[in-house]
This record gives structure tokens, sequence and C-alpha cells, in this order.
């Protein structure tokens, strides 16, 4: 089945330091979004490739076989533009943040979505292998704030086997996403990514096992940690 990759791109870099959107940032020689848009391109089931980029750079990426939407002020904003533009029954999102896609992964997601015909989505996610601590107070503070981190006992220890990080790609049944994407406004300016969106509506949505090396650049030391990878990758 014919699937629309959208990426995800149109986030400020402001915990990178970037001085600019994050997807224009360069790593290993290629603007970060391009190392997604790459993997898209290679992925035998994808069959168009949609990206949200930062308002006021459409141009940045128009052109040749990508199609290029102004992002919103929020990630549900930013996915709805580019529904817009789907016109395929099975939609991947992807962060442009991720660089270390690969075609391989996209596939593996997409078949363990249809691999189960009552699901609405998949996504990619490795297991959680630190402990997880839980507080009665949201983090607002860092260890340079020990006022603060006074008040952040710690309540409860989470059980770690059973604790999933989500990443992307995450593959859904197109009409499915959409109407998650028209439920509460305000649950949907809080949601981190599409299968909380999807999850709120009663979607059941599976996991497919993902290596770490799938990583997110939010900080200067993601993006050194994700040059060496894919410089070690094509060495290979």
């Amino acid at each position: 089945m014919s699937v629309t990759a959208v990426i995800a791109a149109a986030g400020s870099g402001q915990r990178l330091g970037a001085g600019g959107p994050k997807a224009f940032v360069p790593l290993a020689g290629r603007p970060l979004v391009e190392w997604s848009i790459a993997a898209c391109r290679a992925a035998p089931s994808v069959r168009s490739i949609v990206v949200a980029c930062p308002p006021g750079h459409v141009h940045d990426l128009a052109g040749g076989d990508v199609g290029v939407v102004d992002g919103g002020a929020t990630r549900a904003e930013s996915v709805s533009n580019a529904l817009e533009a789907v016109g395929t029954e099975l939609v991947a999102i992807h962060d442009a943040a991720r660089p270390l896609l690969t075609p391989e992964l996209i596939e593996e997601v997409i078949a363990t979505l249809l691999a189960d015909p009552g699901a609405a989505g998949a996504v990619a996610a490795t297991p959680v292998t630190d402990t997880i601590k839980r507080t009665p107070e949201t983090r607002r503070a860092f260890a340079t704030d020990s006022v603060a981190n006074a008040r952040l006992a710690i309540e409860s220890t989470l059980d770690r086997k059973q604790l999933w990080a989500a990443q992307t790609p995450q593959a859904f049944r197109a009409e499915v996403l959409r109407q998650a994407l028209e439920a509460d406004p305000e649950r949907l300016a809080e949601a981190t990514d599409e299968a909380m969106m999807v999850e709120a509506v009663g979607g059941r949505v599976l996991i497919h096992p993902s290596p770490p090396e799938n990583l997110k650049v939010t900080t200067p030391l993601d993006l050194k940690v994700a040059e060496l990878l894919l410089a070690e990758r094509s060495a290979q």
C-alpha cells in the first residue's frame, strides 16, 4: 500500500543554539532535513514526500519531488497542514530532527501497522534503559538551582520493563489521524507526537522496536553524536 511521508521540520532550533531553523543546520555536509528526505526517497512504500517547514522557508526546499507546506505554531498544526497534501491511505510522520532514519525502519513500521487491520498506527520506539523517577512537581529547574531542586522529591520509581521511548517514524491510517487532529485544541497543543493524538481518540497504536541510534538532535552534543554515527555508517 502506498504511503506519503510527512517530515515535520518546523522546529526553531533554539535548544540547539542554531541561530535559525533546526531543519537547515548543517550535518555531515548537508542540511539536517535532507538526511530524512533521502531515507524516505529510498523507502519502496513511500510514494510522495511532504515537508512542513518553518513559515517563510518554503522556498528553501521547494522544487523537485518534495512537496513543501508552511508549518504551524504547534506540531499538530504543522502535521495538519501537511495532511492537506496527502492523498494516500497511509501516512508516515517523521521528525527532521532524527537524521539517522533508514528506509528499512520506515518499511518495518509500515509492515507492523499493516499486519494488524484493527490498529490505527504503529510507532518506532526503543526500550527505556534509564531508571525513571516520578516527582509531584513539573520539571522547572536544573542542577544549578539547588533551592528549586529541593522541591523535586521522588514520588515513585516506574517499572522500566513496561516503558518505551517513542521515536519516529510513526505510521497511521490517514483518516484516523485526520480525525485525531480535529479533537480538543488544548489537548492537541500539548501533544508531543502523533500517537498521543490518536490514542486520545481511542485509536490503538502498536510499538515497533527500533534502535537507540535513531536519535533526536536537540542539543549540540546530539549533533556531534549524529555526525559520528553517520560517518561510521558511510564507512561500512
